[in-house]
């Protein structure tokens, strides 16, 4: 009886995990009144195996940042963050956790609770996501060990793109590939959740219409939303697809692989290297993968790639609003959506054809608006919180 009582005095808290190939981000949530969960915590653990680093801040302004002679794995990130809990919330409980999974492939369209048969199927998505799908996997193990008996969720970037009609979610390939699963997923669907059920929040009239979301991070990709429902997406198969990103190709004529393979003789992990960690920004650059370091150091082969990278959204940009049938609202979301003022202002300043007419003292100040008053088309910035959406799945199902 006294176990029983102690348990129930606890603070009851969800935490969100999103586990990457050499990190493990983390959000700590306590579920206030009606369940909702209310951040206390959130940071990462970087350089896993290499030099792990422990970076995290508290609601109320406390950071914390530490070397860690451990970490080397998934496991051991969870233990020291475990570690973090105990030194500063020793009264916590925590009853669910979240998982970021890149892959959900045909079958999940919502958050699923994780058990054996679960697990079996997302590993099966390996193939789809060979990068990405194995440290959400690695990540669930880690936490399953960690909490034990803990209700472990998996909330998917591709579920919110699974409302696609068919002509947006197939390739003109046989129908017995589509049927192997070879389709149009989209991914950032997290973000895309989030950014929608904000816009609902603050301007409901805009969340019923026609809305193309532009998530520009170091991955990016636009998707069209039509009262809240996804109808399209740069991403496909791959999160290689659609847009440059820091590192990554984005859109690519298949003939160029063939022709690496059959002239260049590049097998396929020496390609898949090359499109996904030595492209994008970087390789077109030479520089850098990072949008400050480009934005700054203003020599021409930086403004040859940034010149590319707001060229490609503006053209999805327009193909999102075909698919639309029009365009009522832009909302910018990400690191450089949200805070790259001149990148937002070169997409803009190039679609004026479109309705859109932005509002330069707005633009430079980060508001929330960045129209005109006369605009016809809404443009918003929105910061994303893919952590919430895991917290809000998970204190759900918990």
């Amino acid at each position: 009886m006294q176990l029983r009582m102690k348990a129930k005095s606890m603070a009851e808290h969800v935490l969100a995990l999103n586990a990457g190939s050499s990190s493990l981000k983390f959000a700590l949530y306590e579920l206030v009144e009606d369940r909702r969960p209310s951040m206390r915590w959130r940071g990462q653990i970087e350089r896993l195996g290499d030099a792990p680093r422990l970076l995290a801040q508290s609601a109320g302004g406390r950071s914390v940042d530490r070397q860690l002679s451990g970490a080397k794995t998934h496991d051991e990130a969870i233990s020291a963050f475990l570690e973090l809990t105990r030194e500063y919330l020793p009264d916590i409980h925590v009853r669910a956790v979240g998982h970021r999974v890149v892959h959900g492939g045909p079958v999940y369209s919502e958050p699923v609770v994780v058990d054996e048969h679960v697990f079996d199927t997302l590993s099966g998505f390996i193939p789809f996501a060979p990068l990405h799908q194995p440290y959400s996997l690695a990540g669930i193990k880690a936490a399953a060990a960690a909490f034990p008996g803990t209700t472990q969720i998996a909330c998917f970037d591709t579920a919110f793109h699974r409302t696609h009609p068919w002509v947006n979610d197939t390739f003109a390939l046989p129908q017995r590939f589509y049927e192997k699963g070879v389709r149009r997923y989209g991914f950032h669907g997290l973000s895309y959740d989030y950014v929608s059920q904000k816009l609902k929040e603050i301007a409901p009239g805009l969340y019923d219409g026609r809305v193309v979301i532009a998530h520009l991070g170091n991955g990016a990709s636009m998707c069209a939303v039509s009262g809240g429902r996804a109808v399209a997406s740069t991403m496909g198969f791959s999160a290689l697809d659609g847009l440059p990103m820091g590192t990554r190709s984005g859109q690519l004529d298949p003939g160029v692989v063939l022709y690496m393979m059959q002239q260049e003789g590049m097998e396929a992990d020496e390609i898949a290297e090359l499109l996904y960690r030595k492209s994008g920004l970087l390789g077109l650059s030479g520089m850098s993968s990072d949008m400050r370091t480009l934005l700054a150091a203003d020599t021409p082969d930086a403004r040859k790639a940034i010149e590319y990278y707001v060229f490609r959204i503006r053209r999805e940009l327009g193909a999102l609003s075909a698919a639309l049938e029009g365009i009522d609202a832009l909302v910018f979301t990400g690191g450089i959506g949200e805070n790259a003022a001149r990148i937002r202002q070169m997409v803009c300043e190039g679609m004026r054809w479109i309705g859109i007419d932005m509002d330069p003292n707005r633009n430079a100040d980060n508001a929330t608006v960045l129209s005109t008053d006369f605009s016809r088309v809404r443009i918003l910035a929105i910061p994303t919180n893919e952590e919430m959406v895991i917290a809000r799945a998970a204190a759900r199902m918990a």
